[in-house]
């Protein structure tokens, strides 16, 4: 009679928290560093879901590991809605092939919410390079074996140099970053001869015009820089696309997680969010609970296709 009790007590407090969900400050942790393609994902849809469920939706940036340090803090925390995972591709599917061993489970640790939005990467060196188009740089590398130097700061950025290394018979040397930001200060430093950046980063530093794009990692020319051509155009087969998604630890009652994939996904249809997202280089490509829990699985199986056609070992 008293486990009966207690059970009914926990189902009606849960019963009560989700309605008044939420009643205080949302945490959206985000696995890479601040001005990252996810922190700029996050900021805009925390601002979208402080609007629509008026309470504060605040960005903390917990980079490192190629975003399993986030996800395992998020994998552990209370299943109550106030702590969420703007993710990537990177720890809830490319994670699994790049490691040996995970602290968490992409899959049975969280409850998916929405997916956001989909994104490329743009390979960019310095703007005063005497290289001018890809072609001159995979003929510039192949002509200096191990003498050109590539960092990279995300699965996507990873699997997308080790993809080019491998299809183009490439020897460039790889430096491993917490984010994509810290390779662009050291491209602009000389420290690296290039990088891959993602697209919403490299248009603004090809406006600002310190660093210039000679290809992007999409199977064909994106809209968002129809000047720059993609890698395909002289490897070809080469592709890949990275995505943003929002998550919740699992166990996050349903009555939650359905009202915060609502409002997110009500929120990415408006025409004015749909250009924000452009401007920060993202495609608006939503996805409810239940399709984003399919996705996720069979984006697991497409990730390790990829990083076992780059070559990548397990670390």
């Amino acid at each position: 009679m008293k486990l009966f009790l207690f059970f009914l007590g926990f189902v009606l407090a849960s019963q009560v928290s989700a309605q008044n969900y939420p009643s205080k400050l949302v945490k959206l942790v985000v696995p890479f560093p601040a001005g990252s393609a996810t922190d700029q994902v996050a900021r805009l849809t925390g601002q979208q879901l402080q609007e629509e469920l008026k309470q504060p939706f605040v960005v903390e940036n917990k980079p490192g590991a190629q975003g399993a340090i986030a996800a395992a803090e998020v994998a552990k925390a209370a299943p109550d809605g106030y702590t969420l995972l703007l993710t990537t591709n990177t720890p809830q599917a490319a994670n699994v092939s790049l490691f040996k061993k995970l602290s968490y489970d992409p899959v049975k640790d969280f409850s998916p919410v929405a997916r956001i939005g989909t994104t490329s990467f743009m390979l960019m060196l310095k703007s005063d390079s005497p290289i001018r188009t890809f072609r001159d740089l995979l003929a510039d590398a192949r002509s200096k074996p191990g003498k050109l130097s590539s960092g990279y700061g995300s699965a996507g950025s990873q699997v997308s140099l080790a993809m080019l290394k491998s299809m183009g018979k490439l020897d460039v040397v790889e430096v491993p970053y917490k984010g994509i930001p810290q390779t662009v200060t050291d491209v602009l430093g000389g420290t690296l001869s290039f990088t891959f950046v993602d697209l919403g980063n490299a248009l603004a530093q090809a406006k600002g015009g310190k660093l210039k794009g000679l290809a992007v990692t999409s199977a064909t020319r994106t809209p968002l820089a129809p000047d720059v051509p993609a890698v395909a155009e002289e490897l070809q087969g080469y592709e890949l696309i990275a995505w943003f998604a929002l998550m919740a630890p699992a166990g996050t009652p349903k009555e939650i997680v359905n009202l915060l994939s609502e409002n997110t996904l009500k929120a990415v249809k408006k025409k004015e969010i749909v250009d924000k997202f452009a401007l920060i280089g993202t495609d608006v490509a939503p996805m409810n609970p239940e399709q984003l829990a399919k996705f996720i699985q069979s984006e697991i199986a497409h990730w390790a296709k990829l990083v076992k056609l780059a070559g990548i070992q397990p670390e």
